[in-house]
C-alpha cells in the first residue's frame, strides 16, 4: 500500500510541475480535440550512497478550432546527493501553431525555465517561426522548424567563462533557432523511436550558443501505458564560472498518452 501511495504522489507532482525534451512529444498535426501526455521517472537510494531523483513530464495539446492549435510540455527535474541538492529545475515551452495540417505552418513560441545547476535564476524567451513536415505518414514523422527568438537569462552569477559578459547577472540575446524532430513506430506499433535536436546560435556573439539533443524509445504494455528510456544531451557555450558546459542524463520509466476525438470522446 505504501509503495501505491509513493507512486500516487509522484504521479501528481509531475503532473503539477510539467529541461527541454523530445519525450515523444505529440503531433500538433493530428486532428484530435485534446491531446495529453504525462510521465514520470525516479529513483530512490539509501546506504552508502543517499540518492533522490525525480523528473515528470507533461504535455498537453487542444485543438479550439480547425485552424488553431495550443501545446504546452512542462519538464521537472530534481535531483540530490546526500541530501545537497544537485538539480531543481522547471521547463515551460509553449506554442500556438496555425493550420498545422498543412506541409508548412507558422508558429509563435513562449518559454520559460530555470536550472539550478548551470545557475540559471530564470530564463525566457520568446519568438515567431516555421515548420515544414518533411515526413508525415501514418506511422513515420519527421519536421524541421527555423525560427528567430528574443532570450533573457539571469544567474546567480556575475562572472563567465566568457569575460565580457562579466560584470552582470543578465544576459540579452536574440537567437536564430533550428529544429529537427522525428517519431518512428514498428512492430505493430508497439514500439516507438523518436529524437529531436535544437540549434541555437546568438546574433550578436558566434560563442554564444546552445544545443541539445533527445533520444528515446517507447514500448506500449497496455493501452496507453508504456514503458519508456530517454536520453538528454546539452551544450551551453556561455556559462557561469564552476559550471560544466555540457550536461547528459539517461532516465527510464513510465509515459501515459490519451487521445480524445472530436467525434469520439473516449480516449
Amino acid at each position: 500500500m505504501r509503495f501505491f501511495k509513493t507512486f500516487a504522489t509522484i504521479g501528481l507532482w509531475a503532473a503539477l510541475c510539467y529541461n527541454g525534451a523530445a519525450y515523444g512529444q505529440l503531433n500538433e498535426s493530428d486532428t484530435a480535440l485534446l491531446q495529453l501526455r504525462a510521465s514520470v521517472s525516479g529513483n530512490f537510494q539509501k546506504g552508502n550512497v543517499n540518492l533522490l531523483l525525480l523528473r515528470g513530464y507533461l504535455e498537453a495539446s487542444v485543438a479550439p478550432s480547425k485552424n488553431w492549435v495550443l501545446k504546452s510540455q512542462n519538464v521537472s527535474l530534481y535531483q540530490a546527493f546526500f541530501k545537497t541538492k544537485a538539480d531543481n529545475d522547471v521547463l515551460s515551452r509553449n506554442f500556438i501553431y496555425y493550420r498545422p495540417y498543412r506541409r508548412f505552418y507558422p508558429f509563435a513560441i513562449a518559454y520559460v525555465s530555470t536550472n539550478f545547476r548551470r545557475q540559471i535564476a530564470w530564463r525566457y524567451f520568446t519568438g515567431l517561426g516555421a515548420t515544414a513536415q518533411i515526413l508525415q505518414a501514418e506511422n513515420h514523422q519527421l519536421k524541421a522548424s527555423v525560427g528567430v527568438v528574443y532570450e533573457q537569462s539571469k544567474f546567480t552569477s556575475e562572472m563567465y567563462n566568457y569575460g565580457k559578459y562579466n560584470g552582470s547577472n543578465t544576459i540579452n540575446n536574440w537567437r536564430a533557432t533550428t529544429w529537427l524532430w522525428g517519431k518512428h513506430r514498428i512492430w505493430q506499433n508497439r514500439l516507438t523511436g523518436y529524437y529531436s535536436m535544437y540549434w541555437q546560435p546568438s546574433f550578436q556573439d558566434r560563442y554564444n550558443y546552445r544545443l541539445q539533443a533527445d533520444l528515446g524509445i517507447e514500448l506500449q504494455v497496455w493501452k496507453g501505458l508504456a514503458f519508456n528510456a530517454h536520453y538528454t544531451y546539452t551544450l551551453e557555450n556561455v556559462v557561469a564560472v564552476k559550471t560544466a558546459q555540457t550536461d547528459q542524463i539517461v532516465s527510464f520509466g513510465l509515459a501515459y498518452t490519451a487521445r480524445f476525438d472530436k467525434r469520439n470522446p473516449k480516449p
